[in-house]
Order: structure tokens, then sequence, then C-alpha cells
């Protein structure tokens, strides 16, 4: 394993003082909800500020060059901002499941993958456990964690927030779901997403602003830029490759998704979501951006829809 330099002199220092004021009234997402979560009051997250895990495992499921072929060291932070309608983590993203935990213990479990080989800490859903992360991330490389740190996030941030990550992340690997605010309120009631997905990612490539990689291919820094085709919407996922490539180039990979998974539950408000994206969109999608010249990227092949991508979330690891 290749050792990393610290990097704890590359940090803003914030006093827990400071950090607090970020989560009462809570502050950290662009839903800005001002829910008081210090205490007790759940945000539109679903959560408090109590640190709340629902699975820490090594995870093979990832972009190769983050799970490697030992696992990505993943975490599964219970709730979230947006609640799509379609979530696939829906059964922790409204925030009732997951076990409550210190920051003391979350610092530990980083360390405990580690120990199990993982290639990466890969945080789930971290956006509204920002500053709690940051303690144990401070905790845990005093108890010598080398790992790089991966955000894995909706796309849905705050740059404000992002900037307290600033020495704390090594590769943000974000979702750009839509470029079309009536798309983003129907299926995530956010309208603003576009417009804060383009600020939130500036900020990201600013903080990661090249590409590395160690002698196994597996990535140390950079910004990977997931997009996940729904049914009926190849229009719209082009808009966000176009912006994507056309603003950052070979900066940001692009991570092509197809596995998409129909909820029966959908049917009666959002019946054109209730089927799988079919090989003709996909492969429509994936044409453009190679004729685009999109080189950095991923694919996805075979009938992911099929496959669960959905892990157990039991506890393991917690």
């Amino acid at each position: 394993m290749e050792k990393r330099q610290s990097r704890s002199r590359q940090r803003k220092k914030i006093q827990k003082s400071e950090w607090e004021d970020w989560l009462e009234p809570c502050r950290l997402c662009p839903r800005d909800c001002g829910s008081r979560r210090l205490s007790g009051g759940k945000g539109r997250c679903g959560v408090s500020a109590l640190l709340k895990v629902s699975r820490a495992a090594l995870h093979l499921w990832e972009e190769p060059c983050i799970s490697g072929t030992e696992g990505s060291g993943t975490v599964f932070f219970s709730g979230c901002p947006l609640h799509c309608v379609y979530c696939q983590n829906r059964a922790i993203s409204d925030g009732r499941a997951g076990k409550e935990i210190s920051a003391e213990r979350l610092g530990e479990i980083f360390l405990e993958l580690q120990g199990k080989g993982a290639r990466n800490i890969n945080l789930v859903t971290p956006t509204h456990y920002i500053p709690q992360i940051r303690e144990a991330l401070d905790l845990a490389e005093e108890g010598g964690l080398e790992l790089p740190v991966v955000f894995n996030c909706g796309g849905y941030e705050k740059p404000e927030a992002l900037k307290l990550l600033d020495g704390y992340v090594d590769i943000y690997l974000t979702d750009f779901k839509y470029m079309d605010s009536q798309t983003a309120r129907r299926y995530s009631h956010a309208p603003d997403y576009p417009e804060k997905a383009k600020g939130a990612l500036e900020e990201m490539v600013r903080q990661c602003p090249e590409p590395e990689f160690d002698q196994a291919g597996l990535m140390k820094k950079g910004v990977i830029v997931r997009h996940l085709l729904l049914p009926g919407n190849v229009e719209q996922a082009k808009e966000v490759v176009r912006y994507v490539y056309g603003t950052y180039g070979s900066r940001v990979y692009i991570s092509l998704m197809n596995q998409y998974t129909p909820f029966p539950e959908l049917r009666e408000t959002y019946p054109e979501l209730c089927r799988k994206v079919t090989k003709r969109e996909y492969n429509s999608l994936v044409d453009y951006a190679v004729d685009l010249g999109v080189e950095q990227g991923f694919i996805q092949e075979g009938e992911t829809a099929g496959e669960s991508f959905i892990p157990a979330f039991d506890y393991e690891g917690v």
C-alpha cells in the first residue's frame, strides 16, 4: 500500500463551536431547512446531528478505479437531502433505519476497513454529516489511517459546505442527475438542482483539479461524475454529458450508468419510470459521449438493472 503524506497542514482548522453552527440551525445542504439538529430536530435529510450508519463493509460495485479487486471501504450513512422518488437506497435514505454512533466510533470503523484491505474510505450519502465526518477523519488519521477518502454524493451540495472538506477528501464521486429544473422538481423536489450541481462540481474540481492514479490503476485523487440514465430521458442525459465534458474536459471522469431499477410503487404517480432503460437508449447516450470526444470515463455492460446493486443494510461493520 502506498503511504500518503499527512494532509493536516493543508486543512483549515475550525473550532467545534464553529462547525456546530452549521448544524443549528442546519445549513449544510441547499435545502437550508434551518432545523435544530444538535437539539434533536430532524432536517429535510431525515436525521438529527447524531451519526447514523447502516453498513460499513468492502464493496466491489463501484467504478474499477475505486473498487479495485479488494473492494472500496464503504460507509453507508442514513438520511439524504434529496429523497429522489426512484432512490435505490430508499431503505435508509429516509433516515429511519441505521445505528447511531459517535464520531470516535466512526473513526474506528475507518481504521477497521483499512485493516480489512479496503483501497479507500468511501463515504456514501455523507452531505448532512460533513462536520462529524471531519472529526472522525482527524481521529482516524491520528490512529494511522492512510487511505484516500471518497465523498460519494448526490451532487446537490453547497460549495461553502464542500470547502469544509478541503484537505480531507481526495476523490469526489458525485452524481449529476439533471440539467432540467422541471425534471429535478418532479423526481427530487429540487428545481434548483442543476444550478446547485454546477456550483458544487466547480468546487470539487477546484479541490481536485487533475486525476491521479497509483501503479495499480486505482484513483488517488480526482473527480468522477456519475449520471444514472432514467427511462425516456436520453436527451436530458446528453445535456449533462455535454455540460460536464464541455466545461471540464478530461479533468473529470464521466460514468454513464444503466442500472436504473423500477419500483412497483411508482406505477400510479410516476408511470413513466416503471420500466428499465432500453439498450437502444443507453447505446444512444454512450455513442453521443464517444462522438463528443469523451475518453475518460466508464460505461456499464450487460443487464445491470437485473442485478442487485443494493447491499443488505444489516449494520455490518457498524
